[in-house]
């Protein structure tokens, strides 16, 4: 009869997150970052949701197809935060800015949708 030994599994060491990846990564201007991925998923949405092709898309949008493939793999570092909620616009979208006084130090952007 044949034993066989039991290992222990590997702990992996975890960090707690910020709740900004951008943060976590130590990457410059984090909370615009976080901003743009959040502008860019909704767009990733309505653009699956509604069932467009990216040659179709980036007609709505008025960018090229190869932009919009950048756009739905979460590639929207050459678009800014303006650029972004105009897209959302071109796709029915309206895009509110709310402005408030915080009790932090420093305030904090987000999206809500």
């Amino acid at each position: 009869m044949r034993t066989t030994k039991r290992t222990q599994p590997k702990r992996i060491r975890t960090e707690k997150s910020s709740g900004n990846v951008f943060a976590d990564l130590g990457l410059p201007h984090p909370g615009q970052e976080l901003l743009k991925a959040r502008l860019t998923l909704q767009i990733y949405r309505l653009i699956k949701g509604r069932g467009l092709k990216q040659a179709e898309a980036g007609k709505i949008l008025g960018i090229k197809q190869p932009h919009v493939s950048a756009l739905m793999r979460n590639r929207s570092g050459s678009f800014s935060v303006e650029r972004l909620m105009e897209f959302l616009t071109a796709l029915g979208q309206d895009v509110e800015i709310t402005v408030r006084p915080t009790r932090k130090q420093h305030g904090e952007m987000s999206v809500v949708a």
